[in-house]
């Protein structure tokens, strides 16, 4: 049988705990703590998968 392997500090109850978190949240609380995360200069769209290594070369190269 094989086993699951986690990332270090990782383990089945927090896995669980943060399903169930994610789980259990109203459409309203996902988009609050989204919101939490994004800067008020920072911008969040899709990008096309084949793009995003582009993108991330533009932005590589402007903070530098």
């Amino acid at each position: 049988m094989s086993q699951n392997k986690f990332p270090d500090g990782w383990d089945v109850d927090k896995v669980e705990r943060v399903l169930a978190h994610y789980g259990e949240q109203t459409e309203d609380e996902a988009l609050a703590e989204d919101e939490v995360g994004i800067r008020p200069s920072e911008t969040v769209m899709n990008v096309p998968h084949d793009l995003v290594p582009k993108v991330r070369e533009l932005i590589a190269k402007q903070r530098s």
